[in-house]
């Protein structure tokens, strides 16, 4: 009996000696953990960091907002060169309208002139005839535009009853009209985009500005894991708004060399 109390007691004072072992590992294990928390958090280390990220973003900053001033003036001028080819489009419309009423005119002439032909070559009267054909080629080489002589040879080889019956006649009247028109929707769509991206890079500056907000702020916090979370989520916003920004097409024509170059 005093042999099996004494072997309980010595076990006792084994499993006692091994728990406080176990206690000092996870007290050291628990103290080298704090330690590496706080080098990682140290304040100097968030100091620094705060400052390299306050500078990029300045500098992120002043780029967005230079590409962006860079597309509202290309916005200006596509505008602008939009406005004055629409203007000069429409004035080659009504100038095609008005040739195009007077070669009708013209050829309402000509009809006259080849009927009173006809008439003349009836009468087989010769002299009256070639004097009416002279009249028809003075009044076309003075009166008939070269769409209008284009068609009256159309009319003749293919035997048809009018020069207006040529296929895509009346449109050449417009070729000129047509194709300022184009530009100046291509001019206008042009702006349109420009508008947009200028207004994207606005958003990216507002974000921009959010982000120093929020690192100017880091140092109000006392316990370093706050100022850590603020950290973090200021330079999450920061990489996710310059992701966004290089998704953002450069303005028209853009070479930063220019700007540079001897003038």
């Amino acid at each position: 009996m005093t042999e099996e109390i004494k072997n309980e007691a010595e076990e006792i004072v084994k499993s006692e000696e091994t728990s406080k072992e176990e206690n000092t590992d996870n007290t050291e294990g628990n103290e080298e953990g704090e330690e590496k928390k706080k080098k990682l958090l140290s304040e100097n280390r968030i100091e620094v960091l705060v400052a390299i990220f306050l500078g990029i973003t300045a500098l992120l900053t002043a780029w967005a907002t230079w590409i962006g001033s860079l597309h509202g003036g290309n916005q200006a001028t596509n505008y602008t060169k939009s406005t004055v080819y629409a203007s000069e489009g429409n004035s080659e419309y009504n100038a095609g309208i008005q040739l195009y009423l007077s070669d009708l005119m013209a050829w309402n002439t000509m009809m006259d002139y080849s009927f009173d032909q006809v008439l003349a070559d009836m009468d087989k009267d010769t002299a009256k005839s070639e004097l009416l054909q002279e009249k028809l080629n003075t009044y076309i080489e003075q009166n008939a535009s070269e769409i209008l002589v284009e068609g009256i040879d159309w009319m003749t080889e293919n035997d048809a009853d009018s020069p207006f019956d040529m296929p895509g006649l009346v449109d050449k009247y417009f070729v000129d009209a047509n194709d300022l028109l184009a530009q100046s929707t291509q001019y206008l769509e042009e702006g349109q985009r420009d508008n947009a991206n200028g207004d994207a890079y606005n958003l990216v500056n507002v974000i921009y500005s959010l982000v120093l907000f929020m690192l100017g702020i880091v140092g109000i916090f006392k316990k370093l894991p706050n100022r850590a979370v603020v950290l973090i989520i200021a330079v999450v916003a920061l990489i996710l708004a310059t992701v966004y920004m290089c998704t953002i097409p450069m303005p028209t024509g853009f070479d930063i060399g220019s700007f540079f170059a001897p003038r």
